[in-house]
């Protein structure tokens, strides 16, 4: 009966091993997909950043012509 008992832990312990191996495989596989959605984020962020870079660069860009704009027709007398 003793022998029947240790085998039954026996197999509980093998089953409780597997089930944590697994865990931790699927464990180490969601971290890596974690890294790699982290640098997915950081380089969206370094787009948005390079984007908001060029939408203020074509902002000044936009106000100079309107500045000479303004001078253009002020000496022409254009303006009302």
């Amino acid at each position: 009966m003793n022998d029947n008992v240790e085998n039954l832990l026996l197999e509980h312990m093998k089953r409780f091993q597997a089930s944590l191996d697994r865990m931790e495989r699927r464990l180490d596989e969601m971290s890596a997909r974690m890294t790699t959605l982290e640098g997915s984020v950081v380089s969206i962020m370094q787009h948005l950043t390079n984007l908001s870079a060029a939408d203020a660069a074509q902002q000044i860009s936009i106000d100079n012509i309107n500045r000479r704009l303004d001078r253009i027709e002020r000496r022409l007398e254009l303006t009302n």
